[in-house]
C-alpha cells in the first residue's frame, strides 16, 4: 500500500510531531506533501528516510495549488491519500479526488467548541468544513470528544473513526540522570521546583495564567514553556509585570524526537519538570497531559478529552483545575507541598501507546480502500448527537 499525507505545515507542533511519530510505526510505504512552512519536522522526516515534498502554497486562496498537488498524487499512483489540518484537509481532498484516488482519509486534529485550530467557526469555515468532508471516505477524530463534535456539525456518524493520538511511552521514560543533565542545560537549579507548560505559545493555551500563577508561588519555583509562537512577547511582558521575569524560562520549540545536537527535545524536558500544567480550557486531545504521564509527572489541567474519555484510576495524578492564577497557584503550591512521588507511568499513558493507535489507522485504510463511499447528508437533514 502506498499513501500519500498531505499536511498544512511542518513546524514543531503537536499535529506535525504525532505524523511523524506515526510514520515510523505505519506498515506501508508513506510520502508527505506540506503545502507550506517544511520547518523542523520535515527534517525529522527527511531523516527518518520519508519523502517529502513541498508544495510552496502562498495563501489559503492559492488556487494555483491545487493542479499541483493534483498531479503529484497523479503521478504518484497512492492507493490512498490521508489529510491533516484544515486547509490540507480542503485542498488534499480535492486534489485526490482530481487525480481519481477515492479513498481519502482525514484526521481532525483540532476540532474545538468555538475554533479551528485558532480560527473562529464561523458559518463560512463549517460550511467548507462539510463541502470538504463529504469529498472523502472517512474522517478520524483524535478523541471521542472530537468525534462528537463533528456529529453535531452534521458529519454523519458511519464516516467517522476514532483512532487517539499515540505516544512514544519508552522515549518519555523517566530517567533521573536526563533529569540532572537536561536541568544543567538550562540553567535549573537541581533543587527547583520547575512547572512545566507544553504547546503553541497562543492566546487560547492561556500560559499568562501559569506566568501569573507563578508570583504566587515561592521563589524557588520556576516556569518551563516548551514551544513558540506569536504570544511569546506578550507573556514576557506578562512575567515582567509579574515580577517573575527572572523565574520564567523559555525553551521555544522543541523537536519530539532529536538527536540532542540542538538541545534537549522533549522527552529530555519533560524528565526535567515536577509537574505539568495545562490551562487551556479547549482541547481536542490532551497529547501533552499525557505525554507527561508518560514520563511519570503528576498533571494539573483544565480539559483534557484523552483523561475525559477514561476512568479516573486510570491516572489519578491527574487533577482538573478550573480558574484563573490564584486557583492554578494553590493546586501547584499542593503538588510542591506533597513532594516528588514515584516516576511511573499509569494506565492512561499506556492506553495511548503509538502501536495501538498505528495499528486502529491501518484498519481505517482497509475499511476505506475497501468500501463504497456512503452517501452524504446535508447538515440540517443530520441528526445532532
Amino acid at each position: 500500500m502506498r499513501v500519500l499525507h498531505v499536511i498544512t505545515g511542518l513546524g514543531a507542533g503537536g499535529a506535525e510531531q504525532q505524523l511523524r511519530l506515526l510514520l515510523r510505526h505505519l506498515p506501508v510505504r508513506c510520502e508527505v506533501v506540506t503545502l507550506t512552512d517544511p520547518g523542523p519536522v520535515a527534517d525529522g522526516l527527511a531523516a527518518d528516510g520519508v519523502r517529502v515534498v513541498h508544495l510552496g502554497m502562498a495563501g489559503n486562496r492559492d488556487l494555483a495549488a491545487l493542479p499541483r498537488l493534483a498531479g503529484i498524487v497523479r503521478r504518484g499512483r497512492y492507493d490512498l491519500v490521508h489529510t491533516h489540518l484544515y486547509r490540507a484537509c480542503l485542498y488534499g481532498r480535492i486534489a485526490a479526488r482530481l487525480a481519481g484516488v477515492r479513498a481519502v482519509v482525514a484526521t481532525e486534529h483540532s476540532l474545538g467548541d468555538s475554533q479551528l485550530e485558532g480560527r473562529p467557526l464561523t458559518p463560512g469555515v463549517r460550511a467548507l468544513y462539510l463541502a470538504g468532508e463529504r469529498l472523502g471516505r472517512s474522517t478520524v477524530a483524535v478523541s471521542p470528544t472530537v468525534a462528537g463534535r463533528l456529529r453535531r456539525w452534521g458529519v454523519p456518524a458511519p464516516r467517522i473513526e476514532v483512532v487517539p493520538n499515540g505516544i512514544d511511552l519508552e522515549r518519555f521514560r523517566f530517567d533521573p540522570v536526563r533529569r540532572l543533565r537536561t536541568r544543567d542545560r538550562l540553567g535549573l537549579p537541581a533543587d527547583a521546583f520547575v512547572v512545566g507548560g507544553i504547546g503553541r505559545l497562543v492566546p487560547g493555551k492561556r500560559f499568562d495564567v501559569l506566568v501569573r500563577a507563578l508570583a504566587h508561588l515561592p521563589a524557588d519555583c520556576r516556569l518551563l514553556l516548551v514551544g513558540g509562537g506569536p504570544e511569546e512577547g506578550a507573556l514576557r511582558r506578562t512575567a515582567h509585570a509579574a515580577g517573575v521575569a527572572d523565574r520564567v524560562l523559555f525553551a521555544g520549540e522543541r523537536p519530539y524526537l532529536a538527536d540532542g545536537s540542538a538541545g534537549p527535545d522533549l522527552p529530555a524536558l519533560a524528565s526535567a519538570m515536577d509537574v505539568l500544567a495545562s490551562p487551556s480550557p479547549e482541547e481536542t486531545f490532551g497529547l501533552a497531559v499525557v505525554e507527561a504521564l508518560a514520563a511519570g509527572l503528576p498533571v494539573r489541567y483544565a480539559s483534557c478529552p484523552a483523561l475525559e474519555d477514561l476512568p479516573p484510576e486510570a491516572a489519578p495524578d491527574a487533577l482538573r483545575v478550573r480558574g484563573g492564577a490564584e486557583d492554578h497557584a494553590r493546586a501547584l503550591a499542593a503538588v510542591r507541598a506533597a513532594g516528588p512521588g514515584p516516576r511511573t507511568a499509569p494506565e492512561a499513558a499506556r492506553h495511548y501507546c503509538i502501536t495501538r493507535s498505528a495499528a486502529r489507522l491501518m484498519d481505517v485504510y482497509t475499511a476505506a480502500l475497501a468500501r463504497t463511499v456512503p452517501p452524504s447528508r446535508s447538515p440540517q437533514g443530520a441528526s445532532p448527537s
